[in-house]
């Protein structure tokens, strides 16, 4: 039986303080450091406002592009992505 007032602190779960005391995900990026040196991530910014996974991917594309071997790669990823978001909504319109 927990026999301490309301106004008395609950200790923070073990696991969570593991996790306090890590370092931030976003300071580790595995193969590169085409994300790790931005201002903001990609994935910040996507998780801040809420964007889908295509949209995501249309950002994460064009902000690395130069960093790559074969930029026109990820800008054909990224039209690709567009393409598909524009499909989407076309279809969203016409169901409604």
């Amino acid at each position: 039986m927990d026999t301490r007032t309301t106004s008395e602190p609950l200790d923070p779960p073990e696991d969570t303080l593991i996790y306090q005391t890590k370092p931030s995900a976003l300071d580790t990026q595995i193969d590169g450091n085409h994300y790790k040196d931005l201002k903001i991530q990609p994935i910040e910014y996507t998780m801040k406002n809420g964007l889908d996974p295509l949209q995501h991917s249309v950002i994460k594309y064009v902000t690395r592009f130069r960093d790559k071997q074969a930029p026109l790669v990820d800008l054909d990823k990224a039209k690709h992505c567009i393409d598909m978001l524009i499909e989407f909504e076309l279809n969203k319109k016409q169901e409604e």
